[in-house]
């Protein structure tokens, strides 16, 4: 007994013009225009999103890379309790010297008889930008001027809210400061030396 089989063409060469397609192949079109489209909005999206990554990256790297120059610009007032010992009103000029704006938040700065503290009133400084700050200042006339520089450690907020701790050395030598305490602390050497 002989099977007999028939085979069934499943391509469509043969379909005449003018014939319906059928669902099945109407289907598959749909699928892959969908597929497509999702692929080329997928890169769109794609591309966005490492656009802003990189953005956001560029962000956080500028806020994290802070710098202030700190310059002593005047001195004013005077008044001791102890002899010898002046305290004073003072300004440095903060210079905004990163790539981000910052608020100055507290700066203090302490060394061998000076001590330096803020008064308040911080300026917000935009990169490249100057701000007075308002200090008050303790000079031992024996000490305060052995040493070069005075470590100042400013404590700033940046634009994303974060506070960081920046120090920066002062020059005491040569500044307003020391020009604007010389003759107070002569008079003082004065009175010692007649007293002794």
């Amino acid at each position: 007994m002989s099977t007999r089989r028939e085979v069934i063409d499943l391509d469509e060469h043969d379909r005449p013009a003018g014939a319906l397609v059928p669902d099945r192949l109407l289907a598959r079109r749909k699928m892959t225009v969908r597929l497509v489209a999702a692929f080329v909005v997928g890169g769109v999206l794609g591309g966005l999103g490492v656009n802003e990554l990189r953005d956001s990256r560029e962000q956080r790297e500028r806020n994290a890379s802070i710098a202030l120059v700190a310059v002593p610009v005047s001195i004013s007032g005077g008044g001791s309790d102890v002899p010898g010992v002046l305290q004073l009103d003072g300004q440095l000029a903060v210079t905004n010297a990163g790539q981000a704006s910052v608020t100055v938040r507290a700066a203090t700065g302490q060394g061998p008889g000076a001590v330096v503290q803020d008064v308040g009133a911080f300026p917000s400084l935009s990169p490249g930008h100057t701000g007075l700050l308002d200090v008050k200042l303790r000079l031992d006339c024996a000490t305060a001027f052995e040493s070069e520089m005075l470590s100042m450690r400013f404590s700033v907020e940046t634009s994303d809210r974060q506070i960081r701790e920046i120090d920066y050395p002062v020059a005491l030598v040569g500044s307003v400061w020391q020009a604007r305490t010389e003759q107070p602390c002569a008079q003082f050497r004065e009175t010692e030396e007649r007293g002794g």
